[in-house]
């Protein structure tokens, strides 16, 4: 390891783009699998390793769908949080924001008591294990309609206090975030904040949307926005986060090569950009990976670390005072 990856282990980070339903290893999908005697396509672990080889965004939220499927019980979804947050008490993470997608499950009959209450031990347990903070984020897929998001959103009343914020994911083109205008003013209402996948493989226009129609306050991925000069500009003086995933998007095709990610070209430019790791078993490693990929690819500096790192404190959702403790450390 680097002496530059080194320093950014230490350095306190926070992770604001972590789908945790996406943070399930090939290994535990085919443990849960057996368990619940659930048949997979794959025959072996390696086999569902080969499988994630995807062309687009559909064709891994197909393998992703199929993963979902074998998380039936409590048990399961607290294995699956707390393997998350121990990698995060390895890589230095002290602050996390994970999203989770509520109609993923209920759909297939599981309560929102049976996920919920396995997250809660998890976060609870890193909490006095590691003293990491977890936020939770609830997504909507945008895929289904807005009258599934707003059941969602009833549905999740009881639980309202360990969840943060709303958010949108899924399928990106022919969903515009408009669709979910209403859902999202009605969240407002019940306090949550707002945040949206926009501008991957949809367009700046998108970008747009979510922040005119559904006032959110991050943007998750955002790389599309230098389509548009004056979005840039707009973002630049607004400073509004966007939550890059570098691997995660040469793995979906958004860009061919590392080489050609614009991520330290929009630092550059004054956006504030964060790196992520989005799913990390599906697009090939967890943050320090990411960081790992741009050090190899586009040379990453100590100055240009440090600045990503504080950007991700600073976009976080969590207290000021402990925002500035954190900001402290990473300045040095």
């Amino acid at each position: 390891m680097s002496e530059l990856l080194k320093l950014i282990r230490k350095l306190p980070k926070a992770e604001l783009h972590l789908h945790i339903e996406g943070t399930l290893e090939p290994s535990m999908l085919m443990a849960l699998a057996q368990k619940h005697s659930i048949a997979m396509p794959y025959g072996s672990i390696d086999e569902v390793i080969n499988a994630y080889n995807f062309n687009n965004l559909q064709s891994f939220l197909d393998l992703y769908y199929l993963g979902a499927s074998v998380l039936r019980d409590e048990e399961d979804f607290y294995h699956l949080m707390i393997a998350y947050l121990e990698r995060c008490h390895q890589d230095g993470i002290v602050h996390t924001e994970m999203m989770f997608d509520p109609q993923t499950h209920t759909t297939r009959g599981i309560d929102f008591s049976v996920f919920m209450s396995g997250f809660e031990r998890a976060r609870q347990e890193a909490t006095e294990r590691w003293k990491i903070s977890t936020q939770l984020i609830m997504c909507f897929l945008r895929h289904l309609d807005a009258d599934s998001a707003m059941a969602t959103l009833a549905a999740a009343k009881p639980f309202r206090h360990q969840i943060v914020a709303v958010g949108l994911d899924s399928s990106e083109l022919g969903h515009p975030p408009e669709k979910f205008t209403a859902v999202f003013q009605e969240a407002a209402k019940q306090g949550y904040l707002g945040v949206a996948h926009a501008g991957e493989e949809g367009p700046p226009e998108y970008i747009k949307g979510a922040l005119d129609s559904l006032e959110v306050a991050r943007i998750d991925h955002g790389v599309r926005c230098l389509q548009d000069a004056v979005l840039v500009d707009q973002l630049v003086r607004d400073q509004t986060p966007l939550t890059v995933c570098p691997l995660s998007n040469i793995r979906l095709r958004v860009f061919d090569r590392m080489e050609d990610h614009p991520v330290l070209q929009m630092l550059d430019r004054g956006l504030n950009v964060c790196i992520n790791s989005d799913d990390p078993p599906y697009f090939g490693g967890y943050l320090m990976d990411n960081f790992f990929a741009l050090e190899e690819a586009l040379s990453l500096t100590e100055i240009q670390a440090r600045h990503l790192v504080a950007n991700s404190i600073r976009s976080s959702f969590i207290s000021s005072d402990a925002r500035e403790t954190w900001l402290k450390l990473i300045r040095g």
